[in-house]
């Protein structure tokens, strides 16, 4: 099916919007003193949003020296984690991965009572569901959190940021969260905001590689990025009506070949595979995407929709 077919389907609206406040109307007396934890680009542009509110902001990292310019502009920075934990109820981290967070704050859990970490670091569901009963064991509440921002997004109140931990937590300091970005809580399960973050990523990076494996394609045919970029955007910008006109189709479990079939769509991806190899392309993207739709036919999907793939990706392959 041609990804530029007009489908007749209303867009699918979000399930639950974000609280987008402008977070140069807070007032005063809710301008809570905050902790953060790290100071890669998405952290030091959190303390920065929150220098640039009038919040008073504790700074902690490895690298001392990279809390410098915040430090110029009124943060306060510990020598130690002990001591920046001590400071603030209120401690955001920002991290690689969880790994990172138990090795800095397993050596300090005596600081953590009473703490409300809200960590926006990026992991699994799981990680973020034993880290939030870790954190309970040591005397503190863990707010799972996941940006859906680069750093230059924060502090503007139409990006957002999913949260998922105890309603109360959340709901006492939300304002506060909200000068980072809007705020979408998605319920009490602390892993909610790690699917739903990691939902995203999914699809975020599967878009942003194959289109830069659609740019090497064209660029050895001569053709440029600025060339193809149109079209590509084109093709993209039709996605949305798409999910809306199969997403009833997958929650029902109904794969009718009415509209696409998945035996074209082998034929379709196939012919991308031996446009790449013959333009001399790395074709192992397209061809991942070969074997999961021959995965299909091989299960007697030929003749429904390509979205009766999602049965075999419910399995690990082999």
């Amino acid at each position: 099916m041609s990804p530029h077919v007009t489908l007749r389907t209303h867009r699918a609206q979000p399930y639950r919007p974000p609280i987008t406040r402008d977070p140069t109307m807070l007032s005063k007396q809710h301008q809570q003193p905050v902790t953060i934890v790290g100071l890669g680009p998405m952290g030091r542009a959190m303390a920065g949003a929150y220098l640039d509110r009038g919040h008073q902001v504790t700074v902690w990292n490895r690298t001392p020296s990279k809390a410098d310019d915040l430090v110029a502009r009124g943060a306060t920075r510990t020598a130690t984690i002990e001591e920046a934990l001590g400071i603030n109820e209120l401690v955001i981290l920002s991290l690689t991965d969880y790994d990172a967070m138990y090795a800095i704050l397993e050596p300090v859990t005596s600081a953590l009572s009473g703490r409300v970490l809200v960590n926006l670091t990026s992991d699994t569901p799981l990680k973020a569901r034993e880290a939030a009963a870790w954190a309970e064991r040591h005397g503190a509440v863990h707010l799972t959190g996941g940006v859906q921002s680069p750093p230059s997004g924060i502090g503007a109140p139409e990006s957002s940021t999913f949260y998922s931990g105890p309603a109360e937590a959340f709901e006492a300091h939300a304002e506060t969260l909200q000068v980072i970005s809007g705020t979408d809580y998605r319920g009490t399960d602390p892993g909610l905001a790690a699917l739903m973050y990691q939902v995203q990523m999914d699809v975020f990076w599967t878009a942003m590689l194959s289109s830069l494996h659609a740019f090497a394609v064209a660029d050895a045919h001569g053709i440029t990025a600025e060339d193809v970029l149109p079209h590509l955007s084109a093709t993209l910008a039709s996605v949305p009506d798409f999910l809306a006109f199969y997403a009833p189709r997958i929650a029902e479990g109904h794969h009718p070949g009415d509209v696409d079939r998945l035996a074209m769509g082998v034929a379709s991806i196939d012919h991308v595979v031996h446009t790449a190899t013959d333009a001399g392309v790395d074709a192992t993207l397209p061809a991942a995407v070969l074997e999961v739709f021959r995965r299909g036919i091989a299960a007697g999907h030929a003749d429904d929709s390509f979205t009766s793939l999602i049965e075999v990706l419910r399995k690990p392959a082999g």
